[in-house]
């Protein structure tokens, strides 16, 4: 064997461990969260935890319904869809087709940074400024709404989105796009007939993982949402996600009471969330184009 053959040997073995490694990195999460969740369904039903009202966990009886907490994840997360996903792919379409090269790179170069900044600094921003000017315009009692964690999650996801937006039409072959133009149509018209529907799998995936930064995002959603674990009925309620609930409360419960494996048990929740979102955004970013 050469050395050159020994040296590919040894890179695709390594590259092949590494990702059995990650595979059993996965599968290990999974299981402790389900072992440690698994002794509050001994005294709590699925359908009670799942569909519960009420996530009172010291009280007496303590109260482990998450709905409330579901329901805050998915009003911050639509709230969050709403608005990330055309502007991401409004800046991605502008980034890869129309902007001049000069801008183009100042812009990329402007959302990395954004995707840069931690968020528990985006989530004063959002304390100082943004709670303050929902409230105001919308005449509300308080800003830390469910909609002004959307506002920022959605500021949050637009990297993501531009990025892979981005790399989706950057991979399409200019030849679609002269072929169009030769034909008589305009730049917009190439762009809305031909190159959104060939990068559309990637413009999938992109939002697929657009959401899936939203849901899994902690720190700046407890400091701007209000931390109210009541059922929302609009963008304007406060409200409390999964991930703060997990955040603000882990440190409090007593290591091996029902309160403690309710964490682990909505961290499974969770994880299967999040997994599918990324599966599906895995399966269109896959997907061959027709």
């Amino acid at each position: 064997m050469t050395l050159k053959k020994l040296e590919e040997f040894i890179a695709e073995k390594t590259i092949a461990i590494c990702g059995i490694i990650s595979i059993l990195f996965v599968i290990s999460i999974f299981i402790f969260l389900l072992k440690e969740s698994a002794l509050l369904f001994k005294t709590v039903a699925v359908k009670d935890f799942l569909l519960g009202k009420e996530w009172y966990p010291i009280s007496e009886p303590p109260k482990f319904g998450i709905l409330s907490l579901i329901l805050g994840s998915l009003w911050v997360t639509a709230g969050a869809i709403i608005i990330s996903f055309p502007l991401g792919i409004a800046i991605a379409i502008y980034i890869s087709e129309i902007a001049h090269y000069k801008i183009r790179e100042i812009l990329k170069t402007g959302v990395e940074l954004l995707a840069a900044i931690p968020s528990v600094v985006l989530g004063f921003v959002g304390m100082t400024v943004l709670a303050p000017l929902v409230r105001n315009l919308f005449g509300l009692s308080t800003g830390l709404t469910a909609l002004t964690g959307s506002i920022m999650l959605a500021f949050m996801a637009v990297p993501t989105i531009v990025t892979i937006s981005e790399d989706a039409f950057y991979s399409i072959p200019k030849r679609y796009k002269e072929a169009a133009l030769s034909l008589g149509a305009t730049q917009w018209q190439a762009i809305w007939r031909v190159m959104i529907p060939a990068a559309f799998p990637g413009i999938v995936a992109a939002c697929m993982l657009g959401i899936g930064r939203v849901v899994g995002e902690t720190m700046a959603v407890m400091m701007i949402t209000g931390n109210t674990a009541k059922i929302p009925h609009s963008l304007f309620d406060p409200v409390r996600t999964l991930t703060a609930t997990i955040a603000a409360e882990m440190c409090e419960s007593v290591r091996g009471s029902e309160h403690y494996f309710a964490l682990f048990a909505i961290g499974i929740v969770l994880f299967v969330i999040t997994f599918s979102v990324n599966m599906v955004a895995d399966f269109y970013l896959h997907r061959k184009l027709k």
